[in-house]
C-alpha cells in the first residue's frame, strides 16, 4: 500500500485515509488504484466488522484529479467515472467493487464532484461543522459516471439533487443534516472517533447477521413495491433455515442491558 492511502485497524474497525492533502485528495491515477484496493482488503479482513473511510485535512475529496485529466493521464473511460466503457469499472457500480461490510463515510471538509460520489458510495455519513457538498460536474463539463443521478435523489430526493447538479452551489453540513444528506454533524475534532464509535457499534452485533442486513438493503434498493417486501421474506425465510433460538436467549441479557446504558 502506498501511502496516498492509509490504514489502521482497531477494534474490529478499519480507518481509511486519503492522503493526499497538498492536493486536496484529488484522485488521481494512483489514487484511483490505491484506494478500491485498500477497502477491498479491508473488506476482506476477518479482523474487520465495518470501515471508516475519511480524508486528510482540510478536505475530504475534491473530486477527480483535473490536473491529470486535462493532460490527458487519467482515462476516464477506465476509471469509471465516465460510465465505464471499460466493463470491469462499470460492474462495480461506482468508485468501489462490491463490499459486504459497512462503510461509513466521516466527511471532514469539502467533498466536491467525484468526491461526492465517493462519500455517496459509503453506507451512511457523519460530518465535520466544516463538511461542504457540491456537484460540479456541469461547471467542469463533464457528466457523472460513479451514479451519482441515481444515489443523490436517493440520499435528499430529486428537487435537492437537482439543485445541487445544475447549480453546483455548495451545501453546508447543517444543511446536508437538514436535507438528509449526513446522519449526525459533530465537532470537526470529533468526528473520526465518532465514525469508528459507530463502527465499534457494528463490531458488536453479529457479523452474518450484519451483512445480511445491509445486502437486503443493497438488493432492495434495485426492487420497488412488492417485490422489495418479497425479496425481505425469501431472505428471512432462508435464514431461519440456520436460526439458533439458544443463541438469541444467550444474547437476550447483553441487549438489554445496552439498552438500559444507551438511555442513561
Amino acid at each position: 500500500m502506498t501511502d496516498v492511502v492509509l490504514v489502521e485497524v482497531a477494534d474490529g474497525v478499519a480507518t481509511v485515509t486519503l492522503n493526499r492533502p497538498e492536493a486536496r485528495n484529488a484522485l488521481s491515477r494512483e489514487l484511483l488504484r490505491e484506494l478500491p484496493r485498500a477497502l477491498a482488503e479491508a473488506d476482506a479482513d476477518p479482523e474487520v466488522a465495518a470501515v471508516v473511510l475519511t480524508g486528510a485535512d482540510p478536505v475530504f475529496c475534491a473530486g477527480l484529479d483535473l490536473r491529470e485529466v486535462g493532460s490527458g493521464s487519467l482515462d476516464l473511460s477506465t476509471s469509471g467515472a465516465a460510465g465505464g466503457a471499460d466493463q470491469a469499472a462499470a460492474a462495480r457500480r461506482g468508485p468501489f467493487l462490491p463490499r459486504t461490510k459497512p462503510l461509513i463515510g466521516a466527511i471532514n471538509g469539502a467533498a466536491v464532484t467525484g468526491g461526492l460520489e465517493v462519500a455517496l458510495a459509503c453506507d451512511f455519513l457523519i460530518a465535520s461543522e466544516r463538511a461542504r457538498f457540491a456537484d460540479t460536474h456541469a461547471r467542469v463539463g463533464i457528466q457523472p459516471g460513479w451514479g451519482l443521478t441515481v444515489l443523490l435523489p436517493q440520499w435528499i430526493g430529486f428537487p435537492r439533487a437537482r439543485q445541487m447538479s445544475t447549480t453546483g452551489n455548495f451545501v453546508d453540513a447543517p444543511t446536508a443534516l437538514a436535507w438528509g444528506l449526513v446522519n449526525q454533524v459533530v465537532a470537526h475534532d470529533d468526528l473520526v472517533a465518532t465514525a469508528q464509535a459507530l463502527g465499534r457499534d457494528v463490531a458488536s452485533n453479529d457479523g452474518p447477521a450484519v451483512q445480511r442486513i445491509l445486502a437486503t438493503y443493497r438488493e432492495g434498493a434495485e426492487l420497488t413495491g412488492a417485490d422489495a417486501w418479497a425479496l425481505e421474506a425469501r431472505v428471512a425465510a432462508a435464514w431461519q433455515r440456520d436460526f439458533d433460538p439458544e443463541e438469541v436467549a444467550r444474547r437476550r441479557e447483553a441487549i438489554t442491558q445496552r439498552g438500559r446504558a444507551q438511555q442513561s
